[in-house]
């Protein structure tokens, strides 16, 4: 796993039931072809790269792209001149790639062409609407639909997604339950909660490709999934460690880990519904959301930020922020510090290290597991205030 919330754990896969369901939810999410190039962004050492950039694609017959780096400063453009080079049909990438890129600018993509692209996705954590709007209109040219999927390292393939064409998307959402999956929202006690009620994301039946034990602590692996919310007659339910709600239509919206949720006098709030406001604000690329322990409130939001190209940090925007993220949620969510930052601390496959963030905004030494971030420097200048 990518170490986002502790220590990396070793995720024990079977060979048949994995294969089986990575090979058909890429088939269905996808629509993928035999005729197919198809190119996941992810890094090949983690199980987006395993289930979705080797065993899926190659056991349909699909063309695989693997591209070894990133964008760059010096070349912002790499990843459309590939798909216009091999005529990508399906691009599949994390929503903090996507953040990154719309940093950039979109004079990139507009001076490539990407006619070829027919089906785009999304993994690795929640996709705030902004992003994903950008990614409609400005990769997909308004024409390709996107397939927002929600998994994890232990579920080995998709849980939650849109069957393009078959299933109307929401931007945000990750629609519903893959054919044969049994999801829900429930509360810790495990009953289920009400429409647009936050509540834990769980899966009460078994699926293929499900984690069979964690390597070489099998008292972890029962503690961490199967009873943190207690079994009822014998029933054990799959808690994933993400919070989720359902809406009017029964659509699932992911609202990240549950350790992603701030307490502000009593009121509970998702990082990631912070972090959409902060991004909707032109001037933002990216914010990351933590709460810091506060004698009066309880928690105070703090806000790390990574503003667009052209923008300056100055205390009039952080002035502007603030009052957006009231403007767009209310009074509660006003974060009590915004950090102007050049770039998050990030895991290898792009999620943001948010513990990280709690401890740096609460004036505490960085403790935990480090060994799966990506750019130490990018902490160091935290740490350092520059």
């Amino acid at each position: 796993t990518s170490g986002t919330t502790g220590k990396p754990k070793g995720v024990v896969h079977t060979t048949g039931g994995y294969n089986l369901y990575s090979h058909i939810t890429l088939k269905w999410a996808f629509d993928l072809k035999d005729t197919d190039v198809y190119w996941c962004t992810a890094d090949v050492g983690w199980i987006t790269g395993h289930s979705y950039i080797v065993y899926g694609p190659l056991s349909n017959g699909a063309t695989t792209l693997m591209y070894e780096g990133a964008p760059r400063p010096s070349n912002p453009g790499c990843l459309w001149d590939i798909v216009e080079k091999y005529g990508v049909n399906i691009f599949y990438t994390a929503p903090t790639a996507i953040r990154a890129l719309i940093k950039m600018g979109e004079q990139h993509p507009n001076a490539r062409d990407l006619s070829s692209l027919r089906i785009l996705g999304t993994v690795g954590e929640p996709i705030n609407p902004e992003a994903w709007m950008w990614y409609h209109r400005v990769i997909g040219g308004g024409r390709c639909p996107i397939v927002d999927t929600w998994w994890q390292t232990e579920t080995g393939g998709f849980m939650l997604t849109p069957l393009p064409g078959a299933i109307p998307t929401k931007p945000g959402s990750a629609t519903f339950p893959f054919p044969g999956i049994i999801a829900d929202v429930v509360d810790l006690e495990g009953n289920p909660v009400g429409v647009n009620e936050g509540g834990y994301l769980v899966i009460k039946h078994p699926w293929p490709s499900m984690i069979r034990t964690v390597y070489g602590d099998n008292n972890r692996f029962r503690r961490t999934y199967w009873e943190h919310i207690p079994p009822k007659d014998g029933q054990y339910l799959y808690f994933a460690g993400d919070g989720a709600r359902k809406d009017q239509d029964g659509y699932f919206w992911v609202m990240g880990r549950v350790d992603d949720v701030i307490n502000v006098s009593g009121h509970r709030l998702g990082t990631m519904e912070v972090e959409s406001a902060l991004v909707s604000h032109p001037a933002v690329a990216e914010a990351a959301v933590v709460g810091r322990p506060d004698d009066v409130k309880g928690e105070e939001v703090v806000a790390f930020v990574t503003l667009e190209g052209d923008y300056e940090s100055s205390d009039s925007l952080m002035a502007e922020l603030k009052q957006h993220v009231v403007k767009e949620i209310g009074a509660i969510a006003r974060p009590g510090e915004i950090r102007f930052t050049d770039g998050m601390p990030k895991t290898r496959s792009g999620k943001i290290m948010r513990r990280l963030l709690r401890n740096l905004a609460s004036g505490e030494e960085v403790a935990g597991d480090t060994s799966t971030l990506e750019d130490r420097s990018v902490l160091d200048k935290l740490r350092s205030g520059v």
